[in-house]
């Protein structure tokens, strides 16, 4: 009886251990999403002047977050409308939007 419960204590303490080393990490999937296409993160002064005139034209008060770009100069912006809602957009190097 005694190997009986040694045997089972042992079993449940090695799937505890096993799952301990693995850390929980909550997020969105929004960077899944992003790294999945080939999109890797660049400062803000890097987005060109046309996307930043495409966003201001189209959302009024709007401001850019974070901006990544793929090497087919597509860009992904993380923005944050004057509403406070966030928002994620694709456009190209001359400010057309993308639906992506």
């Amino acid at each position: 009886m005694k190997k009986l419960v040694f045997a089972s204590a042992l079993a449940i303490g090695s799937l505890t251990i096993g799952t301990a080393a693995d850390p929980i990490i909550f997020h969105d999937g929004i960077m899944e999403d992003v790294f999945s296409l080939g999109f890797k993160e660049i400062a803000i002064s890097e987005v060109p002047e046309s996307v930043i005139d495409a966003l201001e034209e189209d959302y009024e008060g709007a401001s850019l977050k974070k901006a990544f770009v793929n090497e087919e100069r597509s860009y992904n912006l993380e923005v944050l409308l004057s509403d406070g809602t966030s928002m994620e957009l694709y456009s190209d190097a001359e400010g057309n939007w993308l639906e992506i």
